[in-house]
Parts: structure tokens; sequence; C-alpha cells
């Protein structure tokens, strides 16, 4: 009997080059913590944490959406001259 199974999983690039950084901060392999999140399921008797929507609001939502956008290209950051210039477009 072989000493290892293979799982081969599909990413989004950008996602795997994230975590590999985050476990390698932590001295693990995506393998690593791949492995933990399998074992941990085993002791649970289930996924190890709990499986839910995120709820916010409207408004957060589209913050979030906006980042996205933000983040992927598709829209220009807001950019301000001084803190003064950007006090309007804040609400307090």
């Amino acid at each position: 009997m072989p000493k290892t199974a293979n799982i081969n999983v599909r990413v989004d690039p950008d996602l795997k080059a994230r975590v590999e950084k985050l476990y390698g901060s932590f001295g693990l392999s995506v393998t690593d913590a791949i492995n933990i999140f399998l074992h941990v399921s085993l002791m649970e008797g289930g996924l190890p944490f709990k499986v839910r929507q995120p709820r916010y609001n409207a408004e957060t939502e589209a913050a979030i959406e906006e980042t996205r956008k933000i983040m992927d290209g598709s829209i220009p950051a807001k950019r301000y001259a001084s803190v003064d210039d950007m006090k309007p477009s804040i609400l307090l």
C-alpha cells in the first residue's frame, strides 16, 4: 500500500500564491495545511468550522465590490491631494 495518495485541486493562481505565502510564514506548505485540515476534519467529524453565508448590509457589500473592482483594475482608486480634499467624501 502506498504511503501517500494524490488529491488534485484546481484553484485560482492568485489564491494559491497568497496561501503559499501565508502558510509559508508558519513554516508550512499548502500540502501540510491540507493534511492538517483533513486530520482536524476527522477529529471533528465534519468541517472544522461553521459553514454559513456572510451577512453584510448593502453598504458593506457595495464597498466590497468596489474594492474588488479597484484591485482587478476595472475602476481606478480615488486619489486626493490632501486630507482636507478627502474629508467631504467620507462619512463621519
